[in-house]
């Protein structure tokens, strides 16, 4: 995931040797000795993220699954976008590229300074320090929620900080809602929304996004908004 949604030019780290990609992983099938391939798209995602969750929980990281695989793990449907999330603490990205490094990924430094890529069984994973410019801390780790993600227990980001990050993302260049409202839906109840007012601080655009769910009745309108004045 990019902060704007562009896509940044990869560079491998500096000193680290060219290793494998992740494809030499791929489950093999039991009776034919050839890669299984995932049933489809959605599929591959994630089994990347549980194959890179089981490798960061492995090396005793702390870290927090992100992103749309993320909200499905919390049971927000399985619309997937095109990579996984992980946030790590900055202090952390040496540690946790060495790891993945060691179980023959390769990892990329792009020209952003707020996270590291690689690839798994084909598909984009992201390393992130910073949630649309606000850097991952430990008290936000320590909310992640330890579920289930199609099979595999790892961190997730807590259905409130996983909102208020995609609020935090939307700028005049990069403000899909329609990306966004089914997730806000399926987790509404989970979600401590006052808490991602207040996070949302001044943007206009999360005001906006927040001010459509109040008109869809997906959440409950806002104590003095003019919508609640109205009713």
């Amino acid at each position: 995931m990019t902060q704007n949604g562009d896509d940044a030019t990869l560079a491998p780290r500096v000193g680290i040797p060219d290793l494998p990609q992740a494809a030499q992983l791929r489950r093999l099938h039991p009776e034919t000795g050839e890669p299984e391939l995932p049933r489809d798209r959605n599929q591959a995602i994630l089994e990347a993220t549980k194959q890179v969750g089981a490798l960061l929980k492995q090396g005793g990281h702390d870290f927090a699954l992100a992103g749309s695989v993320a909200a499905y793990a919390h049971g927000a449907g399985e619309n997937l976008q095109h990579d996984a999330d992980f946030c790590i603490r900055p202090e952390d990205a040496d540690a946790v590229a060495a790891t993945l490094e060691e179980a023959g990924l390769t990892v990329c430094s792009p020209p952003e300074d707020w996270l590291l890529k690689t690839t798994c069984f084909g598909q984009h994973i992201d390393i992130i320090f910073q949630l649309a410019h606000r850097r991952v801390t430990t008290d936000m780790l320590d909310r992640a929620q330890e579920i289930p993600v199609d099979s595999v227990r790892m961190p997730v980001l807590a259905p409130t900080d996983l909102l208020a990050s995609l609020l935090a993302a939307f700028s005049e260049h990069h403000c899909d809602f329609g990306a966004v409202l089914p997730i806000a839906r399926a987790l509404r109840e989970k979600v401590d929304w006052e808490r991602v007012r207040h996070d949302s601080g001044d943007s206009a655009m999360a005001a906006a996004f927040l001010f459509l769910l109040e008109r869809l009745d997906v959440i409950a309108p806002h104590h003095g908004s003019s919508h609640d004045a109205s009713r």
